[in-house]
């Protein structure tokens, strides 16, 4: 009889993102645990989520749903990504501690798989995510921050192990679709002229960030002769920035992705740049992944986190950003690639090593 996990986060709304932690999460436990687990996934899109990682998937909006499937299951896994955290709003960190409640109300495992913590700012969120984590079965955050701010708020050190991202553990992809995807754009680039992709994260077309990232695109073009790609990760969110910078600068040497990529996709296409400028947080797990020397621009502290785990600096945060900064630093990354290559890659061999814990905790929470 197979063991039923069901597993809860941010998916089925096509971000590219969270859609490339539940590939690498199930992909894992299929790996570790094969046709001994089934897998259930809460969707926004049901139907999709099914088809693409060869899941059940049921309504994440239906309660109703939630509670039958929280009855079925074994063991409910709160999925990577940043689900504990009120920066965004406070309806999202209630969402998910109330499907944690419900499965601890119906006695059943519930795991923390891989997930970044915070930030929490309410001192009524602090103490909520408190009293429900303090009574799950097993805590692996993906950074020592995230752990840090659970043993702030009271957590035993000991009970909160620390991995990192599921998505670090993906392998490279090769380049050839990423390579359509580009000639589809109408890329071409017969010179051999650097290629910059942007994966941007701005919710304002007209903000401070946008006028500064104009400025340097502009300047890589005229100045360092480049060919700029501007890559949407979160299509929904993306595309309207996207669209507003390209309109600024022209179509000169500006290729702008219109459409939305499956993760192996997008990592093909990361992987024929030169040099990744990301402010989202897998733009630049993928561009690690694919050897491709990369820029983080902060806008949270997961950023910052990561970049540190590889070995590297965020050049700033979304806050701070100009225009010269990025200039200078895209010649120093393109200066020093290989050395910035072979620290990332020994950087990774030791987060991808840490995954494991993730589910060596789910094999003995199971067995308990």
């Amino acid at each position: 009889m197979s063991y039923k996990i069901l597993i809860s986060g941010y998916y089925g709304f096509n971000n590219i993102g969270d859609e490339s932690i539940l590939l690498a999460l199930t992909r894992s436990l299929r790996k570790r645990f094969g046709d001994s687990v089934e897998l259930t996934v809460l969707s926004y899109n049901p139907e999709n989520t099914a088809e693409k990682y060869d899941v059940r998937a049921v309504d994440r909006k239906s309660f109703a749903a939630i509670w039958r499937e929280i009855g079925r299951c074994d063991m409910l896994i709160s999925g990577g990504g940043s689900l504990l955290q009120d920066a965004t709003s406070n309806r999202s960190i209630l969402y998910y501690l109330t499907i944690i409640r419900l499965a601890l109300l119906r006695g059943k495992k519930v795991f923390i798989y891989s997930q970044g913590i915070g930030p929490v700012n309410a001192p009524r969120n602090r103490k909520r995510v408190a009293a429900a984590l303090k009574r799950v079965h097993g805590i692996v955050v993906r950074d020592a921050s995230s752990k840090e701010l659970l043993v702030s708020i009271g957590l035993p050190p000991e009970r909160v192990e620390v991995a990192c991202d599921p998505v670090i553990g993906m392998n490279a992809v090769p380049l050839e679709e990423g390579e359509k995807i580009l000639r589809e754009a109408g890329f071409a680039n017969p010179d051999g002229k650097t290629v910059i992709g942007f994966a941007i994260r701005e919710r304002r077309a007209e903000s401070p960030f946008i006028d500064e990232l104009e400025t340097a695109v502009r300047r890589l073009r005229e100045e360092r002769n480049a060919k700029i790609v501007l890559i949407p990760f979160f299509y929904a969110e993306d595309e309207a920035v996207i669209e507003e910078l390209s309109r600024r600068v022209g179509t000169e040497d500006v290729t702008c992705i219109r459409r939305k990529c499956m993760t192996e996709e997008m990592m093909s296409l990361i992987g024929n740049m030169d040099v990744l400028v990301g402010v989202r947080l897998h733009s630049l797990i993928y561009a690690a992944i694919m050897s491709v020397p990369m820029i983080g621009i902060s806008y949270d502290p997961k950023i910052n986190s990561f970049m540190n785990a590889i070995g590297q600096k965020a050049l700033s945060s979304v806050y701070d950003f100009r225009a010269e900064y990025l200039l200078n630093e895209i010649t120093r990354v393109l200066t020093e690639r290989d050395a910035i290559r072979k620290t990332v890659a020994e950087s990774l061999s030791a987060l991808r090593r840490s995954l494991a814990k993730n589910e060596d905790l789910i094999d003995t929470i199971r067995k308990s």
